[in-house]
């Protein structure tokens, strides 16, 4: 058979240090852990991490897969903040999404939104609490759920965590110096695919048909649930993939994400747009 290979993985802090190696994990808390090791930190100081690049970058969030030549950015907790918000309209303007280990935080902010409107809140920004009430430890979904449904006109504290800021990235956003791995391009021909339960596995790329549904189920997520999820998008293209018929995919959806209550017509766009996907004529 042939041999597992040793798969080592180059990390740093986003806002500057050494350059570590890790290795041995088979999911995002592991992951965590392992990094949190190297640079003696504790592991719930991890907000999110970033690849191959140190900035604040949603569009290269690590996810549940990761590239061989990938390098890793971990952001950790800064300045704690706090906002009063009034809910003026029925949407907060806020795409959520979460780390995997306990920290959901703002993936985007819609333009014009009541939130867009708050210069003190920004993308990266982990929620920690909603009216004191603490939110470690929840799901994004179930974040932006609790978010929906606040009263409107009825003003409520967030209390956010930025990600901490290295000295000369503060007020020089034109600087351009790279970070060692920054701008690093991954092979694109074997992931390592994370797992919630199980060993992490070897495999194969997504291909661009792949990586189209998932983009288009991820924004079908945004849209109904006001969250961003590349891995559950991803597992949900597989599974409406491997299903004849809408119902089918409902009830598949059911007994392993029923948590997330998916409307009729969302199930009905996933398998829509995975099943029949639509081409664009010229």
């Amino acid at each position: 058979p042939r041999a597992r290979p040793r798969l080592v993985f180059h990390t740093q802090l986003a806002h500057g240090s050494p350059t570590g190696r890790i290795e041995g994990f088979t999911n995002v808390k592991e992951l965590y852990a392992k990094i949190a090791e190297v640079f003696d930190i504790s592991p719930t100081e991890i907000l999110f991490c970033t690849l191959n690049t140190h900035k604040v970058d949603m569009q290269k969030l690590l996810g549940g897969q990761i590239g061989l030549e990938d390098f890793i950015f971990a952001h950790v907790r800064g300045e704690t903040k706090e906002v009063e918000v009034t809910k003026t309209e029925d949407a907060l303007g806020l795409t959520i999404t979460d780390n995997g280990a306990g920290y959901a935080f703002i993936k985007r902010i819609k333009e014009g939104s009541i939130i867009n409107r708050l210069q003190t809140v920004c993308v990266g920004d982990s929620i920690e609490a909603i009216n004191d009430h603490t939110i470690v430890g929840c799901r994004h979904y179930e974040v932006a759920r609790m978010l929906r449904e606040l009263p409107r006109a009825q003003p409520f504290t967030l209390r956010l965590v930025q990600p901490k800021k290295a000295f000369d990235m503060i007020g020089q956003r034109t600087r351009t110096s790279k970070s060692p791995g920054e701008g690093r391009v991954a092979s694109g021909k074997e992931t390592l695919r994370l797992r919630t339960q199980g060993p992490a596995v070897l495999e194969e790329g997504p291909s661009p048909s792949e990586e189209e549904a998932a983009r288009q189920v991820d924004d079908l997520l945004e849209s109904y649930m006001g969250i961003r999820d590349s891995e559950l998008a991803s597992t949900m293209v597989e599974a409406a993939k491997g299903s004849p018929s809408v119902a089918q995919l409902a009830q598949g959806l059911d007994s392993v994400l029923g948590e997330f209550a998916f409307p009729q017509e969302f199930v009905a766009e996933l398998w829509a747009a995975v099943c029949h996907p639509k081409v664009d004529k010229e």
